[in-house]
């Protein structure tokens, strides 16, 4: 409704100009937010879209150090896939990616449940979870490359002095124990961080819900599966992506430990791609084998993400 006083004459006879220029374009909530997003996208083309352009791009050709290269189209890829070293990393890659998230998982649930619950020291413990996660991986892995030691091991010398070995394992010089080693400290890494994104998870569950499963005659396993794994199981997705992306493109913990030996039985598809690329100087076939890993995590993603979507819709 208009109230009949002339702009002018409310300003003193002066009337007001209408804001022009930048003020005006400030003034656009749409625009405001891209000016407010503009350092984010810089920094994600910068540091994400080109260098994945880029290795998209010397995947196509045969490039080397010095070498610019000529465009050969996929004979990079081609010549990866008949490669035994390449199958054999293939191969451990997905073997390192499904145990070592099957036990992070399992053993992560099982750490949020006893967490979930009530006992003297919680906090501290819960803070203590945290260490394996928290401490640099490369760091950690060197603690760990001193206990895998043939010589000077602390487990083979337990071991030994227990009488259960009469010389010294060699867990990093066996392909059978070197994976196995591997896996394992993968899994002592990863499993703070279920266990943390998983009690999380847990804590939004009203107890009534638990009370209510326990009055109909619920047991204890029948209320974990009824009650507590379909209300975490959103969590539990997005936190089994997380780990099956990061575990699969895993570099510092292999490099540190084995650098891909003993031969070759613990590449995977970074380490592999990184020795190729940088130390043999194979810039193509290196970045070639590094795009190996992304159809294999793009899948995992749209993967989670229907699922997310088909559970928001039921």
């Amino acid at each position: 409704m208009s109230t009949g006083v002339n702009p002018a004459v409310a300003t003193g006879g002066v009337a007001l100009p209408r804001r022009r220029g930048l003020g005006e374009f400030f003034d656009r909530e749409g625009n405001l937010g891209l000016i407010l997003m503009f350092p984010a996208i810089a920094i994600l083309a910068l540091f994400i879209a080109y260098p994945f352009i880029l290795g998209i791009w010397y995947s196509l050709i045969n490039a080397r150090i010095g070498v610019p290269g000529t465009f050969v189209g996929l004979d990079n890829f081609i010549a990866n896939a008949q490669n035994g070293i390449f199958q054999q990393t293939l191969k451990n890659t997905f073997v390192y990616t499904g145990v070592a998230t099957a036990f992070k998982l399992v053993l992560g649930m099982a750490l949020a449940l006893l967490m979930n619950q009530h006992f003297p020291f919680k906090n501290m413990v819960r803070a203590g979870l945290l260490l394996p996660f928290i401490i640099p991986t490369a760091l950690s892995t060197l603690a760990w490359l001193w206990i895998f030691d043939s010589t000077y091991g602390i487990i083979s010398w337990a071991l030994k002095n227990m009488g259960l070995i009469k010389t010294n394992i060699a867990f990093l010089g066996d392909p059978t124990l070197a994976m196995g080693s591997v896996i394992a400290v993968n899994i002592w890494r990863g499993v703070p961080f279920f266990a943390i994104s998983l009690l999380a998870g847990l804590q939004t569950i009203s107890q009534d819900m638990y009370e209510a499963a326990a009055i109909d005659g619920a047991n204890a396993f029948q209320r974990f599966r009824h009650v507590t794994l379909p209300l975490i199981m959103p969590v539990l997705t997005i936190v089994t992506l997380f780990s099956v992306i990061w575990t699969f493109a895993d570099f510092q913990l292999v490099y540190v430990l084995t650098r891909g030996g003993p031969t070759n039985s613990t590449h995977l598809l970074a380490t592999l791609a990184y020795q190729i690329g940088m130390s043999a100087g194979e810039l193509s076939n290196g970045a070639a084998i590094s795009l190996w890993m992304f159809p294999f995590m793009a899948a995992m993603v749209v993967a989670v993400l229907w699922y997310q979507r088909r559970e928001g819709t039921q």
